[in-house]
């Protein structure tokens, strides 16, 4: 499908509902396969749309660099290609950033908004340096014994006593994209931040946080709870990838959330 002058792949799950499509907005470096799990546990009656960003999984590389303002306007497009006037959004990690910019500047289309494991960008609680050395590149997508190798430093939770999960989620059931599209999304991340205009988001929104999260420390979930006008914050035990690993308990939850 093609949106902002580049071809993005698209995978549409068709619910049951007439409600708002569901936007699934992914983590950096990984393809659409990875939510899966997270999709095969939603309430049925709803639709779910995932896409690979440019350079990611299915999508070629984007020439150049892209903002998430851009990548916002690009999910418009999307919608309007998809035949939907209104979604819901969901958005994990880098995606979660996405998911707030999508929600900022399509306030219309834009019903409610699921954050898991984010933050408010370069202006936020940030991980270790340890761990920020390894988001660096996307080796973990390409090899999957490295993958389990740094699963509990990098994602802590579950993954500690069970790093084959994510072995199992970002190598057999992802399409590593290139380096010059993880680089990419870096720099668009990079020069990023929700704070300035965070209150304007007026959409419900649900922000689902690992209490065991050396990615994304859950202290990023409380300062956006603080900041949305209708934040409501879930810490869960576990980690930066158990709503996805633990999809059978967390896909109902977010399930109850948008069926309101």
């Amino acid at each position: 499908m093609r949106a902002i002058g580049h071809d993005i792949r698209v995978r549409v799950r068709p619910g049951t509902g007439d409600g708002p499509v569901l936007l699934l907005c992914n983590g950096i470096g990984a393809s659409l396969e990875v939510l899966q799990p997270l999709v095969d546990h939603l309430d049925p009656s709803i639709t779910a749309a995932r896409f690979d960003v440019p350079g990611v999984g299915g999508s070629p590389d984007a020439r150049l660099p892209y903002t998430m303002p851009v990548l916002a306007h690009g999910l418009g497009i999307l919608l309007d290609k998809l035949g939907y006037e209104r979604a819901d959004v969901f958005g994990i990690s880098w995606g979660g950033a996405l998911a707030q910019q999508f929600a900022f500047q399509h306030p219309q289309r834009c019903r409610r908004a699921v954050l898991v494991s984010t933050g408010t960008g370069s202006i936020m609680v940030p991980a270790g340096p340890k761990v920020l050395a390894r988001m660096v590149t996307p080796r973990r997508y390409r090899d999957p014994d490295y993958a389990r190798q740094i699963a509990a430093d990098l994602y802590g939770g579950s993954t500690r006593d069970n790093p084959d999960a994510v072995r199992t989620l970002v190598g057999s059931h992802t399409r590593a994209g290139s380096r010059r599209g993880y680089r990419h999304q870096l720099l668009a991340g990079a020069g990023w931040c929700s704070l300035p205009w965070l209150r304007l988001i007026r959409q419900p929104t649900l922000l689902l946080f690992g209490d065991d999260d050396p990615l994304i420390p859950v202290v990023n979930g409380r300062i956006l709870q603080r900041g949305l006008p209708h934040g409501e914050l879930v810490v869960y035990p576990g980690g930066h990838l158990d709503v996805v690993v633990q999809a059978q308990t967390y896909g109902p939850v977010i399930s109850e959330f948008l069926l309101r």
